[in-house]
């Protein structure tokens, strides 16, 4: 008879209640009925240690927590600056959140250790502050300018330089293959802490909404607002069912990605002819809407103009998706048939800053491979192949 793991009822329950996993679902994770797991999860009964084991990697948690006499304290809750009416946050997104809460919480730790000096850009502003200010402040300490990208793919720099300053950037749109991000539960959510600030951005989009997130998540290290967000746009509309934090920082990224002086330079077609909207949009790394209604904002068209040139430049931006599907689809032919590269995803999702500072610390022996191991998702036979990707392009 299998032996069965004596382990703690209330916090068997505790594990899956904050994993967001229905008891229909835990169960059917080890081959079991609903009313079983009610009596593990009551003391009625005991899982055997390979049950245990199953739901305790379907949660996300450690086995030995399960033997803990009672339920530990965990990490807390992020700020929710989403709408009133957002989408309860499912099992992705709750492990995604506290992924990173734990690789921000043993980095910043280590930087603490080590006496590191606390990044000045986190909470140098408020949402007391001018939006442009703070925009101004965003681009000159990340040394960007967005009138000349050093690459084709803006996001590409953002991410470079800010992860060159201290911050680390995360990026991914799932937990495994049967576990996604769902963009209308979360698109992305800042950790400003002084020591080790994390951004995460839901990558289940095309680069340019991407980037905005980018540079709203960033707004929130300037003013020291941890959180997470959604509904992430320049302009809302309906502004009163917005949190003030939310509002600020898309207005704060709106100036750091479209600066005035910018587009108020451009010439009359730039702004009203759909094709040069779309062109310029291109260039600065943004979407042809978020173009556009930061030209109305600044009273460069008006409303009339507006929606007739959002309707022109939607036309465009189809025809663009169609060509960027043809890209994708050449690419995978040239790629093998395995899909993109693990290590790369793992890498992106980790963040290079993250996963470069984990790799050295491992080589220089300041941590076990096992800890090493837990922190990059990755065995340590298959470092090599994560080291490798540190060198190409994001």
């Amino acid at each position: 008879m299998a032996d069965k793991a004596y382990i703690t009822p209330s916090v068997l329950q505790w594990a899956r209640k904050s994993a967001k996993i229905s008891e229909e679902v835990a169960a059917s994770k080890v081959s079991v009925t609903v009313e079983k797991l009610k009596e593990w999860e009551s003391g009625a009964s005991q899982p055997t240690i390979r049950q245990a084991q199953t739901l305790a990697k379907s949660y996300k948690r450690p086995f030995s927590l399960f033997f803990l006499p009672e339920i530990p304290n965990d990490f807390q809750p992020l700020q929710d600056y989403r709408k009133n009416n957002a989408k309860v946050l499912g099992t992705a997104s709750v492990f995604i959140i506290r992924e990173m809460q734990q690789k921000q919480s043993w980095i910043s730790e280590v930087n603490m250790e080590n006496d590191e000096v606390k990044l000045p850009f986190v909470g140098k502003y408020s949402i007391e502050d001018d939006p442009q200010k703070v925009a101004k402040d965003i681009l000159e300490t990340l040394e960007i300018n967005p009138s000349h990208y050093e690459t084709e793919t803006p996001i590409k720099e953002w991410i470079t330089k800010a992860e060159s300053k201290g911050i680390f950037i995360s990026r991914t749109s799932f937990i495994h293959s049967r576990l996604t991000l769902d963009s209308e539960e979360l698109q992305g959510f800042a950790i400003a802490d002084p020591y080790a600030p994390f951004v995460f951005i839901n990558s289940d989009d095309w680069n340019a909404p991407q980037l905005f997130t980018l540079v709203h998540e960033l707004a929130h290290i300037w003013i020291a607002a941890t959180g997470i967000s959604n509904d992430i746009e320049p302009g809302i509309k309906n502004t009163d069912r917005f949190h003030p934090v939310e509002l600020f920082c898309n207005e704060v990224a709106a100036n750091a990605l479209i600066p005035s002086d910018i587009i108020m330079g451009l010439d009359h077609d730039a702004i009203t002819d759909a094709k040069q909207v779309f062109k310029e949009s291109k260039k600065l790394g943004i979407s042809s809407f978020a173009f556009l209604v930061r030209a109305l904002n600044l009273n460069l068209i008006s409303h009339a103009q507006y929606k007739t040139i959002k309707d022109e430049v939607t036309v465009e931006f189809k025809a663009f998706l169609q060509r960027e599907e043809v890209k994708k689809a050449k690419q995978k032919q040239k790629e093998n048939k395995g899909g993109p590269n693990p290590y790369l995803l793992n890498l992106n999702k980790n963040s290079r800053l993250f996963t470069q500072i984990v790799l050295d610390a491992f080589k220089g022996g300041f941590i076990e491979p096992v800890q090493a191991s837990h922190l990059l998702n990755v065995k340590v036979n298959n470092f090599h192949k994560l080291e490798a990707q540190l060198y190409k392009y994001l």
